[in-house]
């Protein structure tokens, strides 16, 4: 379904869609303005979709879990699409953010990440905390995490534009595409 959406949009053909969860719900944040950079570095043929629906999903609730609500089923059957995911989330606290964590709870009762691909985009090389939590999380998940497409960039965003996210950090943005695209055509 991602990829038919995407080819009715695209003119080139989309071959390998990669979904972005931005843990953060700010209109400014950083975590959601590296992901829409890292998407305009996406070679031909590849589709980062940075997933805007987040901030509607409940609090997780396990009473509710069967049927899912429609934001809950939206985000499974987006995971459940494409064919890798790549989550990028602010530290709070020593911790991932609530809107990562609820995102990620609400998928512990499918097989959303069961052997799912996915590479941790750091952008705040002090998130030492929340780097390792969610690695943690998604490893117990049952995800296959790509060290090669795992990334802690060196110098943070704070304040920067998509343009200039690009312009500093491309080649390191790419090669975490090549190493997220090598692994998912293995």
């Amino acid at each position: 379904m991602i990829y038919e959406k995407l080819n009715r949009l695209g003119s080139s053909p989309v071959e390998m869609g990669i979904l972005a969860l931005s843990g953060s719900l700010r209109a400014a944040s950083e975590n959601t303005r590296l992901l829409r950079a890292l998407a305009r570095l996406a070679p031909a043929g590849t589709a980062v979709i940075v997933y805007s629906g987040l901030g509607e999903l409940p609090l997780f609730n396990p009473d509710i879990e069967f049927p899912n609500p429609p934001a809950v089923a939206a985000l499974r059957e987006a995971i459940n699409a494409a064919d890798a995911v790549i989550i990028a989330s602010p530290e709070y606290a020593h911790g991932v953010s609530a809107v990562i964590k609820n995102a990620l709870d609400w998928m512990v009762g499918n097989e959303s990440f069961v052997n799912k691909p996915v590479a941790l985009l750091n952008a705040a090389p002090r998130a030492t905390h929340a780097y390792l939590a969610l690695r943690e999380t998604v490893t117990m998940m049952s995800a296959n995490v790509i060290d090669a497409a795992c990334i802690t960039l060196a110098q943070p965003v704070t304040g920067m534009g998509e343009d200039e996210i690009v312009q500093l950090h491309e080649l390191v943005l790419v090669d975490m595409l090549k190493a997220l695209r090598q692994s998912v055509q293995k």
